[in-house]
């Protein structure tokens, strides 16, 4: 008995070696290769932290309570028969066995703790160990001492990697992501007759914007951004007479860091999630957009406009404040509602400053899935605006079109739309419409009401996706500006169709790898400012896209 004993524990490490590699045949695979980067490495150390939140292993006695091994599944018979015999497999304490995931050292070591304590057990109870079993290990052990060796020194080093990463690591529970935005770009045309009757001098410019996000942990699923910025990129609004051209990525704080953006998202039940922040959070954070291909500053539309509804989802009180998101029914509708305020650091109450004096909005928003690849958004937004100069197109347009009841406070009931739809792989369909009724608080018309008007805009665009290249996508989309019209404005302002102002854009982007991406592309604005007399505006734009 003795003797079987320690010819037990001779052979139980490749009892258990010869389940996991069976099982896990695959993560073999990937800790022999002689090619791993260190970002696979941080996946695996991110893998393993992920893991052990869910708790040690635990023992199996059928196999059937692995809710991921099914009888359809290649290895299932190996870990019956191991479970059967011997019960000598570990799973985790969510009845998952995760067969295809990595295997850690840890893992390794708690799977053959379990192993040994059986065969103890076996032994204790004098139940002998299979005969045919050992002399089938034993050959095994032959046959592949070469493999095993080398896999155990492959797994030290790994693991030797691993700790040299850990130890230098610069954060435990913060990552570091950047993105870096060069801009080649340049205007044509234009005159836009209330700033000057000739084309605009614009010369060619060469320019950047860096962003180093800092995103921070603490339980897994929250997460705490603080953005650093640096950015020099052209206000193209200023040099051609109308905010309608300028880049959807245009910052210039002379490439000096600041800190853009400060806020905290976390889950306050699994279906329900918050969000408070005191720098650099907006609506689109919290909201959906609706335009999933062109809504980011990085890879998406070359214009302003395009990136998002401008009258919904830019403009009055963003910045600091907080709202939620509640997913009524799974993938199906969810509930978003905020509060955020311009000067929300500012005490000055003579100013009207502060979280609930100055410049706010408040609102909320549903988001349907009707049927499988369509999604809908309804918006609604209170908005106060004591800037003296309310601007309701969220800076796509410039003129009366853009300074609403200039002089004057203003309140805002805005309203928005939103629609994608996914047709097959390739091609995103999406649209947004938008409407603010605007009252002027310090301005009366000719009745002695407070004067009031209206803005309007919509867009709509079209994209190819994995055009030549994964990654890529080919897009043309466009819309007609935020137009303004009121009869309580002097001049009686109120715009026509004819003089409505329109913008057109085509943009390819073409990943040259994971990291490095270039979008050439084009747009056009015509009657600039709502004008008629205006003639037309090109911007064109070679942008490319560093991520790291």
């Amino acid at each position: 008995m003795i003797n079987l004993f320690w010819q037990t524990l001779k052979v139980a490490p490749f009892i258990i070696a010869a389940s996991l590699l069976t099982a896990n045949s695959a993560s073999a695979q990937s800790i022999s290769a002689d090619k791993e980067s260190v970002n696979q490495t941080l996946e695996q150390i991110n893998n393993y932290q992920t893991q052990s939140q869910d708790g040690s292993l635990s023992q199996v006695t059928n196999v059937n309570q692995l809710r991921d091994v099914s009888p359809t599944d290649w290895a299932y018979e190996a870990l019956r028969s191991l479970v059967d015999r011997y019960g000598c497999i570990a799973g985790f304490p969510n009845q998952t066995y995760r067969g295809n995931e990595p295997l850690s050292r840890y893992e390794f070591a708690a799977g053959l703790n379990s192993c040994l304590n059986q065969i103890e057990r076996l032994i204790a109870s004098s139940e002998a160990v299979n005969q045919e079993d050992l002399d089938t290990i034993n050959r095994l052990n032959q046959e592949f001492e070469a493999e095993l060796a080398t896999l155990g020194g492959r797994v030290d080093e790994l693991e030797g990697r691993t700790a040299t990463l850990e130890d230098q690591q610069f954060s435990t529970t913060t990552k570091l992501n950047g993105e870096a935005i060069f801009s080649l770009a340049d205007s044509f045309g234009g005159g836009v007759e209330d700033v000057d009757d000739s084309e605009p001098d614009v010369e060619t410019t060469l320019s950047s914007r860096v962003r180093l996000n800092l995103d921070s942990s603490f339980f897994g699923e929250d997460r705490l951004r603080t953005r650093l910025e640096a950015a020099n990129i052209t206000d193209f609004g200023e040099a051609t007479g109308t905010d309608s051209a300028r880049l959807g990525y245009d910052e210039n704080n002379e490439n000096t860091f600041e800190i853009n953006e400060l806020h905290y998202r976390f889950p306050v039940t699994e279906k329900v999630t918050g969000w408070v922040g005191t720098t650099g959070l907006d609506s689109d954070d919290i909201f959906s957009v609706s335009n999933p291909v062109l809504e980011s500053s990085g890879s998406g539309a070359l214009s302003r406009f395009n990136r998002r509804n401008p009258v919904v989802l830019r403009g009055q009180g963003e910045g600091a404040g907080a709202g939620v998101n509640v997913d009524v029914i799974e993938d199906k509708v969810t509930l978003s509602a905020l509060y955020l305020a311009d000067d929300g650091n500012a005490s000055s109450a003579a100013e009207g400053e502060g979280i609930f004096n100055g410049s706010n909005s408040a609102g909320a928003q549903i988001e349907l899935t009707p049927i499988e690849n369509l999604e809908l958004a309804a918006t609604y937004i209170r908005a106060y605006d004591n800037s003296l100069a309310s601007d309701y197109s969220g800076g796509t347009t410039s003129g009366l079109a853009s300074n609403v009841f200039e002089g004057s406070r203003t309140t805002a009931n805005k309203f928005g739309l939103g629609a994608t739809y996914n047709v097959g792989e390739r091609f995103v369909l999406a649209g947004f419409g938008g409407y603010a009724g605007v009252t002027a608080l310090d301005t009366e018309n000719g009745d002695g009401d407070n004067a009031s008007g209206d803005v309007w805009t919509w867009g709509a665009n079209v994209s190819i996706l994995d055009l030549v290249k994964e990654g890529s996508n080919l897009t043309l989309g466009g819309g007609q500006l935020p137009r303004f019209s009121s009869s309580d404005v002097a001049d009686d302002y109120s715009g026509d169709d004819a003089s409505a102002s329109y913008l057109v854009e085509a943009l390819y982007q073409f990943p040259l790898n994971d990291n490095i991406s270039i979008t050439p592309g084009a747009y056009v604005v015509l009657n600039a400012n709502h004008d008629s007399t205006n003639d037309p505006t090109y911007v064109g734009v070679l942008r490319t896209t560093f991520k790291f």
